[in-house]
């Protein structure tokens, strides 16, 4: 530990669930991207040795109904759509390792059959007739129970009644040692609500469940059950795999002991939708096969549109490039970390994100920025002058400073992205108050004047600002890398050499004489239009 922040050099792999490609991306997965990103990314900067993993989901059987309805090929639907998943990358800053499809790759296709296989040789698949109420949408059975005047509680349409024979998986085996890992805590779940949930429906009884459907309902589109032409795998327990097949696990592949056997830091980012599948079948299906299981699973909540679960049948899709190209990338990655809460579901208004734009990116930290290398530029010819004795203002800078990794650290290992990134806003606002409270522009016309404390005076002030958007740079690259390299461009400094963390960190890396660059509005206000307002 350096200053409460593991910087060990140990492994982190991370993945994000891997969506249907039965539409374009919207905001909702463009959340969990970036949430995703600013972990993988904040691990990197600690030295951790850090693989990220997304992909998409190509053989749900909602990817073979949205192909007929559109009246093209399966596959030319999931490989024109994946392409648009896949593309988000650069829009959203996103730095993702390796993307898996589940369909077309054979790392997968041969990983998951070998799945199946370990788990037949534990005596955990079998095949039976069943019958039950299926949601598409969900690709998931339900009891009547379970569902909500009679509709599924996720997608709120009525479930169909299938009877086939397939093969089942004897979840029921594992409920007491599934209740041992989660409450042990060898398997993280946060937050503690989602915990909870799940300790109470695997308390319920867990019932054994389908893990194929029959091929002639899946239209042929699947991966073929091993030794069993007639059947598909169930899109859950090939989506699962991906997981562990992207690390080459079908081949006992170097990426897979790397990343999976020796990490001890094995993590998913998910929706709350499918915290079941995460949370108890696959840990089941790894206990089956012989495999470790994953040690994190952090849980985001939904984003709305106006209260409703965002939907393409309620036409309230909302495309994040389109807010990128409106906003930038940095203000969507802004809003999603700032505004999402960790317990509750976020509405998403126009309103909101350029509310929280103007205020905290354009008046807060752009103008911080700009009035610094502005009055450097007006006082000190450009150069970043040399302090000299401290005042309690002073000290009061460098105490939040300093005070920034550890809670980062605690903040982001809790999947609590909102006081991660308050935890530097912190030092943004102090460093606009002290501004207010240090009066630089006064200092200067009495160094004119001839007042040589003063003029010292306004060389401290003036350091310790751009020291503090330096410091605010650095923290800020894993939340908002685009203005992070900004912000240091302005300062002279070169991103690059900021990434060895927690050392960057430290007050007092700015080296005095630095020629600070020209001074450019790096989040210019922004109005809505009257059609983003209505």
């Amino acid at each position: 530990m350096d200053g409460g922040v593991e910087v060990s050099g140990s492994r982190y792999y991370i993945t994000t669930a891997i969506p249907y490609v039965n539409a374009k991306p919207h905001i909702g997965f463009a959340l969990e991207l970036v949430q995703t990103d600013v972990l993988a990314r904040y691990h990197r900067l600690i030295g951790d040795d850090t693989r990220f993993l997304t992909g998409t989901d190509d053989n749900a059987l909602k990817n073979v109904q949205a192909a007929e309805a559109e009246g093209i090929s399966t596959k030319e639907l999931v490989d024109r759509n994946a392409e648009l998943f896949k593309a988000l990358r650069e829009p959203l800053a996103v730095s993702f390792d390796d993307f898996i499809r589940t369909s077309g790759e054979k790392r997968h296709i041969d990983g998951v059959q070998k799945l199946w296989r370990a788990c037949q040789r534990s005596g955990d698949i079998y095949k039976r007739v069943y019958k039950g109420l299926y949601c598409v949408g969900c690709e998931q059975f339900y009891s009547e129970e379970e569902l909500v005047n009679g509709l599924c509680p996720e997608h709120l349409t009525r479930p169909e009644l299938v009877e086939e024979e397939n093969y089942f998986f004897r979840l029921s085996k594992y409920t007491d040692r599934l209740i041992s890992i989660i409450e042990s805590g060898e398997l993280r779940i946060l937050p503690e609500t989602r915990r909870n949930e799940v300790l109470s429906f695997i308390r319920r009884g867990l019932e054994d469940f389908s893990i194929s459907r029959a091929s002639s309902r899946a239209r042929g589109w699947g991966i073929p059950v091993p030794d069993d032409p007639d059947q598909v795998m169930y899109v859950w327990f090939d989506a699962l795999g991906n997981y562990i097949t992207a690390l080459d696990y079908a081949y006992d592949g170097e990426l897979y002991r790397r990343y999976w056997l020796e990490n001890p830091h094995r993590t998913h980012v998910i929706g709350k939708g499918i915290l079941r599948f995460h949370a108890v079948y696959w840990p089941a299906m790894l206990l089956s096969a012989g495999e470790p299981l994953p040690t994190t699973i952090y849980v985001h909540e939904y984003l709305t549109i106006n209260g409703q679960k965002i939907s393409k049948s309620l036409g309230n899709v909302i495309d994040p490039i389109s807010i990128v190209e409106r906003f930038g990338t940095d203000a969507l990655r802004y809003w999603f970390v700032r505004e999402v809460s960790r317990t509750e579901d976020t509405d998403f208004t126009w309103d909101r994100l350029v509310t929280r734009y103007n205020a905290d990116l354009a008046n807060d930290l752009g103008n911080l920025l700009n009035r610094t290398v502005s009055m450097i530029r007006r006082y000190r010819e450009g150069k970043v002058p040399s302090p000299s004795d401290s005042t309690d203002l002073e000290q009061d800078l460098m105490q939040i400073a300093e005070g920034i990794p550890e809670k980062i650290y605690k903040y982001l290992d809790e999947f609590d992205l909102r006081a991660a990134i308050t935890a530097i806003w912190d030092l943004v606002t102090r460093a606009n108050r002290y501004v207010e409270e240090s009066a630089p522009w006064l200092l200067a016309r009495q160094e004119k004047n001839g007042d040589g404390a003063a003029s010292s005076r306004l060389d401290t002030v003036l350091y310790s600002l751009a020291e503090s958007l330096r410091v605010i740079a650095v923290h800020l690259s894993p939340f908002l890398p685009l203005t992070s390299s900004k912000i240091l461009e302005q300062l002279g400094i070169g991103a690059d050499s900021q990434t060895k963390w927690p050392d960057v960190a430290a007050w007092g890396g700015l080296q005095p004489g630095t020629l600070v660059g020209e001074p450019k509005p790096i989040f210019p206000r922004v109005e809505l239009t009257t059609s983003e307002i209505s």
